[in-house]
């Protein structure tokens, strides 16, 4: 096997052309070899069975190495009537390969033999004549396949069974096979407490095997994978480098994509909640931090960040503790901290493009006083322990956006609204005083429909002069509106609640739009950053709107004096909600903030226009005067100058297309 060279397994159903085109083109982007696919024997003959495979199976030939996994007999031909029996005729089984290959064999150099084969519930005869059975079949197909000149896999026994193993070996199947595939799920199926004993025990004891009876036969790793049924998908990364460095010569990752909800699995639909989160992707074939970090940067990426995320925390040390700690706000109020000495705990599941580069980033900088806890809020195991020894909590980890939470207003609310109570309940589990500091958002304020507004030629501003002076207080009523608001919102009071209730020193900070240094912005979030980022690539930036709608935009620096302020003093404000943004001297409408980025860079915007989106607010801008009076703190950066730092940061950290000859003398000009 090429060093750090692995493969996906993926079922495609009839007629999923399009599905195929898609995951083809996402998996070769991850730095995929090979691909283990099925070849349903009874799929192969059912209505159109023939024709999905002329067109499969040369498909998936061109792309990448493909090992087709042959198993489900049709029940016509089974002895047991049903689609996963052996056949009446064990020789038709060798027909139907033989047909295969001379159809289709050029796609391929390996062909997999009956899936699990010990496992025979289905095979209604006594264990002895069913594992004669079993060798007779797949021996003498594999023997003909390698007649023929192609190779033969012996299907991975699951659970892993050494004495079923050397049967096959006594009885002459393992000298036909150029390789034999394992299974295995450690943390999934498999646990590490009972019947898991490391890929170590399990290789030194297949080749201990296989040395008796056909020393030249390789091992593969054909199916293994890490659920994700928890959100812990940084713990699928430990696993998949763990069997990329088990010794094995080939590994097959399960699966490349979440099973879809509606989908049965063998024992039945939703038997085991596991099965449905195995992928690489979730269901809709959104990358999860696996496949994101593959596609990114390949196995070295997956490897550094697996690095990282190995915390190690001495009992006397107390940390703060930083959830989210690895994305935009979070990595600069860490390094704010680590740079005076503190100990600190990133708590992040690294779900965010780009925030594992901050996590580096911080590890450089800081090396062992950062400690890298990556998990996510679902897992309250390692939540629990995080924040066991904590000094204090500084909750960030959110889903940020509102268009997410309009599309997905589940796995929303999961994240903002309960993710926060289990971070509350986990504070509350230490039985102290642990101060905890919240990161709301001015959504929870709704999107000001009954402000009056009037439109002016660069901007729209509140009738009312003094809001129009001072910005929204605190004490504007509550009007949650979109999924985001609500999630943020029930958030927002449940950390209020808990201050009252059960006497955490807790505040909350209700932000407006931060920008700066380690922001990875998109259209969804991030705009400020997002604008500059779309305008140094030379690409269109799209705005929502008529691009007059006002924000108070903060630098992140204030912003992380305004944190510091507020937990210094946390005793004295627990139970209060500040406003965070940069109020009415820092108020700015987007289309200013596209003509500034256009004097940056020395060229226009090109920019789209389209509609209005869904609760979003003409102007916002806040009252800071409560955090002023309380903390002392006050916006330092105006935003202009801040805009000019994020540019500079931007070209030192990120490469973009050089400048024209022409850009270069519009930009000295």
């Amino acid at each position: 096997m090429t060093a750090d060279a692995f493969g996906f397994v993926e079922w495609f159903r009839p007629g999923e052309h399009e599905r195929v085109e898609t995951v083809l083109t996402q998996m070769r982007a991850t730095g995929a070899t090979y691909l283990r696919t099925h070849l349903s024997w009874a799929e192969y003959h059912a209505p159109g069975g023939e024709a999905w495979y002329d067109w499969l199976l040369p498909r998936l030939g061109r792309e990448i190495d493909l090992l087709p996994c042959v198993h489900y007999t049709p029940p016509s031909l089974s002895r047991t009537g049903r689609a996963s029996g052996p056949p009446w005729d064990l020789k038709s089984y060798a027909d139907f390969l033989d047909m295969i290959m001379t159809r289709h064999g050029e796609h391929f150099t390996h062909i997999e033999l009956w899936n699990e084969p010990n496992n025979l519930l289905d095979w209604d005869w006594r264990i002895d004549r069913d594992h004669q059975l079993f060798c007779e079949m797949v021996g003498g197909a594999a023997h003909w396949i390698n007649q023929r000149g192609w190779k033969a896999v012996l299907g991975g026994p699951c659970p892993f069974d050494p004495v079923w193993l050397d049967l096959m070996g006594q009885r002459g199947l393992l000298a036909e096979m150029a390789a034999v595939g394992l299974h295995g799920f450690p943390g999934t199926w498999d646990s590490e407490e009972g019947s898991w004993h490391g890929w170590q025990a399990v290789l030194d004891e297949t080749r201990e095997i296989l040395n008796r009876y056909n020393p030249q036969a390789e091992i593969w790793l054909t199916e293994t994978g890490y659920s994700t049924w928890r959100r812990d998908e940084a713990e699928q990364l430990r696993r998949f480098v763990d069997a990329l460095d088990a010794g094995a010569d080939r590994m097959y990752w399960y699966g490349w994509a979440d099973l879809p909800d509606d989908i049965a699995v063998q024992e039945g639909l939703w038997f085991d909640l596991r099965h449905y989160h195995m992928g690489a992707v979730d269901a809709r074939g959104r990358p999860k931090l696996l496949a994101r970090l593959l596609t990114a940067g390949g196995v070295d990426r997956v490897r550094e960040v697996t690095r990282l995320a190995a915390p190690g925390l001495s009992g006397a040390v107390k940390p703060v503790v930083i959830t989210g700690g690895s994305g935009f706000i979070g990595s600069n109020l860490a390094d704010n901290l680590l740079a005076e000495g503190r100990e600190v705990i990133v708590y992040d599941n690294l779900s965010r493009p780009g925030v594992e580069q901050n996590l580096h980033w911080l590890a450089e900088r800081h090396g062992a006083r950062l400690h890298p806890v990556p998990a996510d809020l679902a897992d309250m195991t390692s939540l629990r322990a995080a924040v066991r020894d904590a000094d204090s909590v500084v909750h960030l980890a959110a889903q940020t956006a509102v268009t997410t939470s309009l599309t997905d207003p589940l796995q929303d609310f999961e994240i903002n609204a309960r993710g926060t109570l289990n971070l509350l309940e986990a504070v509350r589990a230490t039985g102290r005083r642990v101060p905890v500091l919240f990161a709301s958002t001015n959504k929870v304020y709704g999107a000001l429909e009954d402000v009056a507004m009037a439109e002016h030629d660069d901007r729209h501003l509140p009738e009312d002069r003094d809001l129009r002076d001072n910005g929204i207080g605190e004490g504007r009523p509550l009007d949650f509106c979109t999924p985001y608001g609500c999630s943020k919102g029930v958030a927002d009071q449940y950390v209020l609640d808990y201050a009252k209730s059960y006497g955490i020193p807790a505040a909350v900070l209700r932000m407006s739009c931060i920008y700066g240094p380690r922001q990875f912005g998109t259209e969804d979030q991030g705009w400020v950053a997002h604008f500059l980022i779309r305008a140094l690539e030379g690409r269109e930036i799209s705005i929502y709107g008529d691009g007059k709608q006002v924000r108070d935009v903060l630098h992140v620096d204030d912003c992380v004096a305004a944190y510091r302020g507020v937990l210094d003093n946390i005793d004295a404000l627990s139970g209060m909600a500040f406003n965070l943004g940069g109020g009415p001297r820092n108020a700015v409408s987007l289309n200013a903030v596209l003509d500034q980025i256009a004097r940056l860079t020395g060229q226009p915007c090109d920019v789209s226009r389209h509609d209005w989106r869904q609760g979003d607010q003409l102007w916002f801008v806040a009252d800071t005067g409560l955090l002023q009076s309380r903390v002392g703190w006050q916006p330092r950066i105006g935003w202009q100058e801040g805009l000019g730092q994020l540019a500079d940061w931007l070209r030192q950290n990120r490469s973009f297309p050089a400048k024209t000859a022409a850009e270069r003398r519009a930009m000295a000009s």
